[in-house]
């Protein structure tokens, strides 16, 4: 018989279905009760535990970003959680004025009991789906966050207002802005040169091309339409392997936390969708390598190379996602 393609739905329907959709979701996953993943926590306690076991050392500045929670709320969240012994605040090493945020052993262990109740969860859903609509799914659960943060009205609304924010995906001029920072960078403390700049530029440039794309994400902190910090995840659905790369924070930012925040939006994505993170380095930059490690990165190769046009130690780190147990993420 002929294949005849079904009307499509209207806007219209296409928005309340998936308004519906959404409020079961909640409903389903617990977030109308008083406590969730079988903890004795309130929903945003528990994700407030979730994201600093992801990203130990975070800002509650950052914190606040991620939970979309305003100062005084998270404020009142990590004082709870301090008060129960499962979070604990240290003096911020890149900034004496800020702190940063840590799970206790307390913290660590009724971290790993949520998210054993939540792998138990949709293990449990995903039992009752073929393979290929879990696949579907999972693609299309993404798109649908992605777009939703894309269309953050307090993202867009900085950036189109010429102040400061976090923006993902390409931006026009952001390029130039990046290898620019490369460059003068790694030419003032390195003596990296032209071949430096360039091979930053080229190869950002080809990477730009294919976006959007799947398993790759561009997170940038624009401030009056200029970039001046980036982060690039570069994925292979087929390895499960990302390599993150152009991780890279003016000097007038250094200290403000905004490196800690891009890397942050960075792990999330791969540890929702890759097994292993990498990243190359080289020898002596002791400020980037503390941060690498309280996201769980850990060294795994050094030797002598020329790949940036300078002779250098090369170093190579890698970090195990979530899903995998990574040491940066329990």
């Amino acid at each position: 018989m002929d294949l005849i393609d079904a009307p499509a739905k209207s806007r219209d329907t296409t928005i309340l279905e998936l308004r519906e959709f959404s409020r079961r979701l909640v409903r389903e996953l617990g977030f109308m009760r008083t406590t969730i993943a079988d903890s004795d926590l309130a929903p945003s306690a528990v994700h407030a535990v979730i994201e600093i076991g992801m990203s130990p050392g975070i800002s509650a500045k950052d914190l606040a970003t991620i939970l979309r929670l305003d100062k005084s709320n998270t404020s009142r969240q990590i004082a709870k959680l301090e008060a129960s012994g499962l979070v604990e605040r240290t003096v911020s090493v890149d900034d004496a004025r800020s702190s940063e945020l840590y799970l206790t052993a307390e913290g660590q262990k009724l971290r790993k009991k949520i998210d054993r109740f939540a792998t138990d969860r949709v293990s449990g859903a995903l039992r009752r789906m073929v393979p290929a609509d879990q696949q579907t799914l999972v693609r299309s659960l993404a798109l649908y966050a992605d777009a939703l943060s894309q269309g953050d009205v307090s993202k867009l609304a900085a950036t189109e207002a010429g102040s400061a924010g976090i923006v993902q995906g390409y931006q026009p001029g952001c390029i130039g802005d990046i290898a620019s920072l490369h460059g003068r960078y790694y030419a003032e403390h390195w003596g990296f040169g032209a071949f430096f700049e360039k091979k930053v530029a080229t190869e950002l440039a080809e990477f730009a091309g294919t976006l959007p794309a799947e398993g790759k994400g561009l997170w940038l902190y624009v401030e009056n339409g200029r970039t001046l910090a980036s982060v690039v995840i570069d994925g292979d659905d087929d390895t499960g392997v990302a390599h993150l790369r152009w991780f890279i924070v003016d000097d007038s930012l250094r200290g403000s936390g905004v490196g800690r925040q891009l890397l942050s939006h960075a792990m999330r994505f791969v540890d929702e969708r890759f097994d292993e993170t990498y990243l190359w380095t080289f020898k002596g930059l002791d400020a980037a390598r503390h941060l690498y490690e309280s996201f769980g990165f850990r060294l795994s190769e050094e030797s002598e190379g020329a790949q940036w046009g300078t002779r250098v130690v090369e170093q190579r780190f890698n970090r195990l996602s979530a899903k995998e147990g990574g040491a940066g993420t329990v």
